[in-house]
């Protein structure tokens, strides 16, 4: 089989187009994902049929994330752009300072019993808003499953969307963060302006 000449980079990203475009006609897109560069690093993001599934930071290795991806939902996975359309606006408005809530159709396929139930729970913290580990752990019926919220929130598979970063430790100090303790400063400090 002959490859692609590298020499055309613009038929090539028309060939992937199509390609993109015939899978979704054929309902063989399981997973269209892209990336965006935003002020907390680039970010991947993924979605099915049913919606966003996950976002990855740049410090999750972006192939890792992808290859669960493929194992955990579906092996037909492709950089599909168009799919992702609304929750690149909604992220471009948000770092911008025009959105304080998200307002898409997710997949939470990803995140399972107690995890769901406190990861569902954290648009609940009002934009410019903290809340303890310990008052989540509360809020999602389990006052003493502490150390099971931050598991809850490290795991979060869809970060920014549903806003980990808000929930800090009793004492006020930010806490652990998957995207890395700079990425939680500047979304803090972002939402306190």
């Amino acid at each position: 089989m002959a490859a692609l000449p590298d020499a055309d980079p613009a038929a090539r990203e028309r060939l992937h187009a199509r390609l993109v475009d015939g899978a979704e006609r054929a309902g063989l897109l399981d997973v269209a994902y892209r990336t965006l560069e935003t002020p907390v690093g680039p970010l991947l993001l993924a979605a099915t049929e049913e919606g966003l599934v996950r976002i990855a930071y740049g410090v999750q290795d972006h192939d890792a994330v992808l290859a669960d991806l493929a194992e955990r939902v579906s092996p037909r996975v492709l950089r599909g752009p168009a799919r992702l359309e609304q929750t690149v606006r909604q992220l471009d408005e948000y770092f911008a300072g025009r959105r304080t809530r998200f307002e898409l159709p997710l997949d939470l396929r990803l995140s399972t019993g107690f995890r769901r139930e406190v990861i569902t729970r954290l648009p609940d913290i009002g934009y410019g808003r903290t809340e303890s580990y310990a008052r989540m752990a509360a809020a999602a019926g389990s006052p003493r499953a502490v150390r099971a919220v931050g598991t809850a929130c490290a795991t979060n598979p869809l970060p920014l969307v549903l806003p980990c970063h808000r929930v800090v430790r009793s004492d006020g100090s930010a806490g652990g963060y998957a995207g890395g303790a700079e990425a939680k400063r500047t979304l803090l400090t972002l939402e306190a302006a």
